[in-house]
């Protein structure tokens, strides 16, 4: 995590502006600094700034859409996980390979043929 100094956090800040004067720049993506860091940062810029572990300070929040539905093995600390979907994806393989293996799947109603 960077920003955790005072010095660092004033970089920060002077980078967001020097982005925001080079003109081209229409977003800054703010991560993984203090909040209030991010917040120091969000006042001092017109651009909108966005948000990812960083705090509720910013324009907009992003997370990876792995780590929020609960694909990412070891999300990031920041990452709020909203599904187990890889429980769910895991259960469903092994019914699948279960079924196939026992003859269970493919059934008639998943299949067709030519009627005699």
């Amino acid at each position: 995590m960077i920003g955790k100094t005072e010095e660092q956090a004033k970089k920060l800040i002077e980078d967001a502006k020097a982005l925001q004067e080079a003109g081209g720049a229409f977003a800054i993506v703010i991560e993984m600094v203090p909040a209030s860091v991010a917040k120091a940062v969000t006042e001092s810029v017109k651009i909108p700034t966005i948000c990812i572990g960083a705090g509720p300070h910013c324009d907009g929040q992003i997370l990876v859409i792995h780590d929020v539905l609960g694909l990412t093995e070891r999300p990031p600390s920041f990452a709020k996980k909203y599904v187990d979907l890889a429980s769910i994806i895991r259960d469903a393989v092994a019914k699948y390979v279960s079924e196939v293996r026992n003859g269970e799947f493919p059934s008639t109603e998943y299949y067709k043929d030519i009627k005699s």
